[in-house]
């Protein structure tokens, strides 16, 4: 039992270390849009499904924190496949941020709703795993963790998320 806590511990560390080493600029890259988004008073969404829709309401939460403005939104979704889609329809407009998070990227009604994103005129950005998977096309920049663990993965995209809202 201890040897496998200290092997659970130990693989935190190495993935927040290859984080550090592999995602640093892209971190910095999205701090910059999310700050110019803000200075322009557009708004953010977050959009996610499943334990990636719970890291969304938890990162909506955290930014409005740090504002203290109502400036982010939580598109939700059970990952019926339209259903982004049709509430970027209804809410976002040109120059806001949608944020996507999806583990492996390829999630279906996430890439349908960055696709709309896009053709409307907001910044895209994703928080994915694995090679980041078909997101890469439709985000401005997609932080991807360099894991195929999804434990991890979820692990960073709330670390990756806190840093990028303080």
């Amino acid at each position: 039992m201890l040897e496998n806590i200290q092997n659970s511990l130990s693989s935190h560390i190495d993935i927040t270390q290859k984080c550090t080493n592999v995602l640093l600029n892209h971190i910095y890259t999205a701090s910059i849009i999310l700050e110019e988004t803000i200075k322009m008073d557009k708004k953010i969404y977050f959009l996610g499904n499943d334990v990636n829709r719970i890291i969304s309401q938890y990162l909506s939460v955290k930014f409005n924190q740090k504002e203290g403005r109502n400036i982010s939104f939580v598109l939700e979704s059970n990952d019926e496949e339209k259903i982004f889609e049709n509430q970027v329809k209804s809410f976002i407009e040109d120059g806001d941020l949608l944020i996507a998070i999806s583990t492996s990227g390829n999630s279906k009604n996430v890439l349908r709703g960055l696709s709309l994103g896009k053709n409307i005129g907001c910044k895209t950005m994703g928080l994915s795993g694995y090679d980041g998977g078909a997101m890469n096309e439709f985000c401005d920049i997609n932080i991807v963790v360099p894991s195929n663990d999804i434990s991890h993965i979820h692990e960073m995209h709330l670390v990756i998320g806190s840093i990028l809202k303080s």
